[in-house]
């Protein structure tokens, strides 16, 4: 239970602090000071890996919404927190304009984290999608071998039955030859016969 937790909350909690504690840092992030724009890379890119784990451990739709949720929550705690400790963090202009600063800061990161998740759930679906086509690959070799032994099988049989016919066809022909035989045999001996009764006829005269 204690694993399951750890699998569908690290990263989304991780993503949420990554957003929060970016409020933190200076807002100027394309100044010519690389330390700086190194810092929001380097954050760039644990959200982003964040939303690969997200999609690894909970999925893309589930996973979206979290996010969001994520997003819409921490935006709105950010936006109460620097308005409360306003002097904290010495922000210059009106407080709206800081406001919507934060604000997208925080959307940001969280976009870059779905950006993330999109890249992961891309990946997967081409490895779904690579397993489908081997998998009718597989599938048409499978067809196309047994269509061949249908059709090997469908061949002995005729050779089969043409065997059974033409032994039966050579067994009608004996019988009839036979057949032939006996009567051209009867008629023999009825000649004989006649010839035998009419000699005897002949002999009592």
């Amino acid at each position: 239970m204690k694993e399951i937790k750890v699998k569908y909350f690290f990263a989304p909690v991780l993503l949420a602090l990554i957003m929060f504690f970016s409020d933190f840092l200076s807002t100027d992030l394309f100044q010519h000071d690389l330390s700086n724009f190194a810092v929001w890379f380097v954050l760039s890119v644990f959200a982003f890996a964040c939303g690969w784990g997200i999609t690894k451990t909970i999925g893309w739709t589930r996973g979206s919404r979290i996010v969001f949720t994520v997003i819409v929550v921490t935006s709105f705690i950010t936006l109460a927190f620097i308005t409360y400790f306003n002097g904290y963090f010495h922000v210059s202009g009106t407080l709206t304009e800081n406001l919507i600063l934060f604000f997208l800061r925080n959307v940001f990161l969280g976009l870059i984290g779905i950006f993330g998740m999109a890249v992961a759930e891309l990946f997967n679906l081409q490895r779904e999608l690579k397993a489908l086509k081997s998998t009718k690959a597989n599938e048409d070799a499978n067809i196309s071998n047994a269509k061949k032994e249908a059709e090997i099988i469908v061949s002995q049989a005729k050779l089969e039955a043409e065997k059974i016919i033409f032994d039966a066809e050579k067994k009608s022909d004996k019988i009839l030859e036979q057949k032939r035989k006996i009567e051209d045999e009867l008629k023999e001996f009825i000649k004989i016969e006649k010839e035998l009764i009419q000699k005897y006829d002949k002999d009592e005269v």
